[in-house]
């Protein structure tokens, strides 16, 4: 999706100003009717160079921590997990899979147009709380970025 100057100079004050990915997403739609994933904010951000650092919860340091593998990021009973598939699937540059704080586990992958997409389970109709996708795609930034993607 292309941004007009104004657009994009609206984006670099608010990160500017301190405002998190998710501000910036919620904000996007406010105020331009410009509706955006967590993510796409995020390579939103990268491409126009703006430099900023989101701080990473303490609990996610402790986690990475921990961790056995970088594939998986092992999180406290009741929260979500998201794992990496060594081998990607066909047209996907990346995926894996996520179990979610109630226990349903679904597949995801990220394709080479950079789109994240879920992949149904036994549930087609199951939608996760929008808590739980914003951990899913915090954690799988992180454990993308360790990978080197």
């Amino acid at each position: 999706m292309s941004l007009t100057d104004s657009q994009k100079t609206a984006v670099s004050t608010w990160i500017a100003d301190g405002k998190s990915l998710a501000d910036v997403q919620g904000l996007l739609r406010e105020e331009f009717s410009i509706s955006m994933t967590y993510m796409e904010v995020r390579f939103l951000v990268d491409d126009l160079d703006i430099a900023f650092a989101e701080p990473e919860p303490e609990a996610t340091k402790e986690v990475d921590a921990q961790a056995e593998t970088p594939e998986l990021v092992e999180t406290p009973a009741g929260a979500v997990t998201v794992d990496v598939d060594p081998i990607p699937r066909p047209g996907a540059l990346v995926n894996g899979s996520v179990v979610f704080s109630d226990g349903v586990s679904l597949g995801w992958q990220l394709s080479s147009t950079g789109q994240l997409g879920l992949i149904p389970g036994d549930d087609p109709d199951y939608r996760p709380n929008p808590e739980d996708l914003q951990n899913f795609q915090d954690q799988l930034q992180e454990v993308l970025r360790q990978k080197g993607y």
